[in-house]
């Protein structure tokens, strides 16, 4: 389902092999993998990622996938650096985990954090890993060389087993620098295994791989190959139990991360890039998917305020969507109430804000309480108008010179003065009527 998912050729039959390494985490002496030929290969995965200050400021970018293999996964070492020993937890090794390779497609460690969320994304679509990277259930292993322009790859370092896309943009990011530095001042990379450390931001040595390490592949005598079948090449009378059929697994694929933002863009009419961020916001899609149920608002204007307000709300406090104190119910509540001239958008935004400090008051009891209902009042806003068109003579002759840009002042004057009660479009043709004729 992984290979395909990542468009790669799915080999019919593939092989194991063992992999001879003496470390304390492998007490067998070997692993078991697919170094000769694994379950999937060639394949592409296409993610995007942030490339200037702004949300929509995005790039897609694709990484080509070498292979995706079948492995046994070692121990885990526990380094403790107090009584500077070592511990082993051996309780995992031996169990079987799916390894995907990526080419040196990326060049910064944003690129390579994005294309690891992209990753987790269709892992979760797919249900073949929860891929919840601080539980251990993803683990990630960078390999970093600089080189020249024009000069071949350089030397790498490996750091290994990072558990966070966060943290693995951070030593990516600082082991470019460093492998920089080093040359930069005449020295040379070595090819080590690093670790990063979370708490220094900084990637620090573990063990060199002196030079390159002979493995001494050879075929498992223990396991026959994993053989796979499509449609044309079913054996008749076949368990359907006991075979895979690969044609039969692409038919019955989910709907991925990328086919479920464009559907959002044909069904909702929102942009790309917002497509995006409701996706790859954990529980942002099934937020926005209520509010347009509960309400007749245009989900163009839904996803604004979800982006910008609620979703600037949260990562200001460090919350998630499951944690925001204002609940789908209230925000359709309170757009309904902007769409249907209720309330003006000003006063909009003070009701979010107060929903926003948690309670159990609905946005209409807020507009009550706070006296924010709209003032529609039309000789009451006149009165307003001319009270700040008397004292603000000298704009009103600059307005009166053809400097329009100040009507804008005057609107702000008016709904300051009403508390963000007053509905623009009202004010500023009131404005208009009484200093232009």
């Amino acid at each position: 389902m992984t290979g395909l998912a990542l468009n790669c050729s799915i080999n019919k039959k593939s092989l194991f092999d063992r992999k001879h390494y003496f470390y304390a985490d492998l007490p067998a002496g070997y692993q078991i993998t697919q170094q000769r030929l694994p379950v999937a290969v060639n394949g592409t995965l296409t993610y995007r990622h942030q490339v200037g200050a702004k949300w929509n400021q995005m790039l897609t970018k694709c990484v080509r996938i070498k292979q995706v293999q079948l492995e046994q996964d070692s121990g885990k070492s526990l380094h403790d650096e107090i009584r500077r020993q070592t511990l082993v937890d051996l309780n995992r090794a031996g169990v079987g985990l799916m390894e995907i390779v990526m080419e040196p497609d990326m060049s910064c460690g944003e690129e390579a954090a994005a294309a690891v969320r992209e990753l987790q994304l269709i892992l979760q679509a797919l249900g073949t890993c929860n891929a919840n990277m601080s539980e251990g259930q993803m683990r990630v292993d960078a390999n970093i060389s600089v080189h020249r322009p024009g000069e071949p790859y350089g030397v790498r370092t490996e750091v290994k087993n990072i558990n966070s896309a966060r943290f693995l943009a951070k030593a990516i990011d600082y082991e470019i620098q460093r492998q920089v530095d080093v040359l930069e001042n005449g020295g040379t990379n070595l090819n080590e295994t690093r670790a990063f450390d979370y708490k220094l931001g900084a990637t620090i040595p573990m063990r060199d791989k002196e030079g390159k390490q002979d493995y001494r592949f050879m075929p498992e005598p223990n396991l026959p190959p994993l053989v796979l079948y499509d449609s044309n090449s079913l054996p008749a009378n076949a368990d359907p139990d006991q075979i895979i059929n690969i044609d039969l697994i692409r038919k019955n694929q989910p709907e991925l991360p990328s086919v479920i933002r464009e559907r959002l863009v044909e069904q909702y009419g929102i942009l790309p890039e917002q497509s995006f961020i409701l996706v790859n916001e954990e529980g942002l899609q099934e937020y926005f998917q209520t509010v347009v149920r509960m309400t007749n608002v245009d989900p163009k204007k839904i996803i604004g305020w979800l982006i910008n307000d609620l979703l600037g709300h949260l990562r200001q406090q460090n919350l998630t969507i499951k944690q925001s104190p204002v609940s789908p119910v209230a925000l359709a509540e309170l757009l309904t109430l902007l769409d249907n001239g209720s309330i003006s958008s000003s006063a909009a935004k003070q009701v979010f804000q107060e929903l926003c400090k948690g309670g159990e008051k609905t946005p209409a009891e807020i507009i009550k309480e706070k006296n924010l209902g709209l003032l529609k009042d039309r000789m009451q806003l006149e009165e307003i108008c001319q009270r700040i068109l008397n004292g603000h003579q000298k704009e009103v002759a600059e307005i009166r010179q053809g400097n329009h840009k100040i009507m804008n002042k005057l609107i702000g004057l008016v709904q300051k003065a009403t508390k963000g009660r007053a509905d623009p479009v009202l004010v500023k043709s009131i404005l208009e009527e009484k200093v232009l004729s």
